[in-house]
């Protein structure tokens, strides 16, 4: 299964009975959002919203034959609710709890590569294909079906950078919040090339921040493979940046040079990415090439 979800996507919501859970599963019933269970181990044979509660993943996908799984339990209980929903055989597992222990979301992504499973998260807002279905909570009341495709480590920026597409009338094929922790599931390059291979996605918007190496993998796999235009912004441009700070993120430390927003907008702009310092200058570079 491909990253790119559609309304026909079934999803299974892991904590539904929660405050988030029950939340965020209205939003995305909401959005149109095929929404087929809810998990709550004891909570079986309840509803939430109209949606049947069973008492394990198994359950759940032998009932509805979902394929997508969105989890919203707390930190300590990720592990075990992960693990439960890749051995139930869902093939898109998105992990919105932050605070994840690293030893935790080492080995979840771990046994997904093995099992072939698409991993995004821990702690991110998910993925949304404007018009069809979301799957986490990206809002989407901001977004608006096109052609520019939009993978991000940071959810505040994918927000802003979405609104700022729809307000100059520049439509989204598919947005992916990566998530900003040190040890995650699919990074850039695996977006990118899923967006490469996308008909509808015509532009490619990369967000990135400073620490770790991502963006400059994200740069290599540009210059080899990557044939659509692709437009880059990299938080963390500030003086008051420093190596060893921590940014927002446990996976935004500068470690060195070449892990701070001016190396990688460097490393960017040679592979051929259009570099921007601000979000805002985003549609403005889209529309120049459209045009």
């Amino acid at each position: 299964m491909a990253i790119l979800l559609d309304e026909n996507t079934k999803v299974i919501v892991q904590g539904i009975t929660g405050k988030q859970g029950r939340f965020h599963a209205k939003s995305m019933l909401d959005y149109g959002t095929k929404v087929v269970a809810g998990v709550t181990p004891g909570k079986g044979g309840e509803e939430v919203h109209g949606v049947p509660v069973f008492d394990s993943v198994k359950e759940a996908v032998d009932a509805t034959n979902a394929e997508a799984s969105v989890i919203f339990v707390p930190a300590p209980f990720v592990y075990s609710a992960a693990m439960e929903a890749i051995d139930a055989g869902i093939k898109l597992l998105v992990i919105i709890t932050e605070g994840v222990p690293v030893k935790d979301s080492a080995k979840i992504r771990k046994k997904c590569k093995e099992t072939n499973v698409q991993l995004i998260g821990p702690n991110c807002p998910g993925l949304i294909t404007p018009g069809k279905s979301k799957i986490g909570i990206i809002p989407g009341q901001i977004c608006m079906p096109g052609n520019v495709g939009i993978v991000s480590r940071s959810g505040t920026l994918t927000y802003e950078i979405i609104q700022n597409l729809t307000l100059n009338g520049l439509g989204q094929s598919t947005c992916v919040g990566l998530g900003g922790d040190p040890v995650h599931g699919i990074d850039f390059t695996e977006a990118l090339e899923m967006f490469e291979n996308d008909e509808q996605t015509e532009h490619i918007i990369l967000v990135g921040e400073i620490g770790g190496t991502g963006e400059q993998e994200a740069a290599e796999l540009i210059k080899e493979k990557i044939t659509k235009p692709v437009y880059a912004f990299i938080a963390g441009n500030g003086s008051w940046v420093k190596p060893g700070k921590q940014m927002g993120h446990a996976g935004a430390i500068v470690q060195g040079e070449s892990g701070t927003a001016k190396a990688k907008m460097e490393i960017l702009s040679k592979a051929g990415v259009v570099t921007v310092r601000t979000p805002q200058e985003i549609p403005e570079k889209i529309k120049e090439k459209s045009s």
